[in-house]
């Protein structure tokens, strides 16, 4: 019994000790990502106030700021764990991503439409921001468009959330056009 006791007691003693070992690796991480992240914000915000005066590019600015701030959080986030976890490696995620990219493109169909949808949608200017429209049942104010879902406010308040590649497909009256 004391000879279980014992080792179960070293085991827990060298997961603390490596814990502690890595503790400054994950500090450094840490410390690495919230960097990538703010530098992702504020690439967002430069690209949003270059755009901001010309109404044509206004949509295309948001679309190119959220990327550019996915593509620098997501460098962040590989880096990161390269430094807590020093054999890995992006291009074994990318790799093991490539093969089961087929997969992952049937399981995420509907999503992929959406954002491929919303990107459309920013980039054609069907509608924008503060138009009045028609959708199907619902009608209101658009109060914002994002690469999956559109938000409008109805006219009695209430929110609706609609899908891009419904909207996209489907038709919609511009009452503000």
């Amino acid at each position: 019994m004391r000879a279980e006791i014992s080792a179960v007691w070293d085991k827990i003693q060298s997961m603390i000790n490596g814990f502690i070992v890595l503790l400054p690796n994950m500090v450094l991480a840490l410390i690495v990502f919230a960097i990538f992240f703010f530098v992702g914000r504020a690439i967002k915000r430069v690209v949003r106030r270059l755009t901001r005066n010309h109404r044509q590019a206004r949509n295309l600015g948001l679309v190119l700021g959220r990327l550019a701030q996915g593509i620098t959080v997501l460098i962040g986030l590989f880096v990161a764990l390269s430094i807590v976890i020093p054999t890995f490696r992006a291009g074994d995620l990318i790799q093991l991503l490539g093969i089961s990219g087929v997969a992952i493109g049937f399981a995420f169909r509907d999503i992929l439409q959406n954002f491929l949808a919303g990107i459309l949608i920013l980039l054609t200017e069907p509608f924008q921001i503060e138009d009045q429209i028609v959708f199907k049942n619902f009608e209101g104010t658009v109060e914002n468009i994002e690469t999956r879902a559109t938000t409008i406010r109805t006219y009695d308040g209430r929110r609706i959330v609609i899908p891009n590649a419904e909207l996209f497909t489907n038709s919609v009256t511009v009452n503000t056009a």
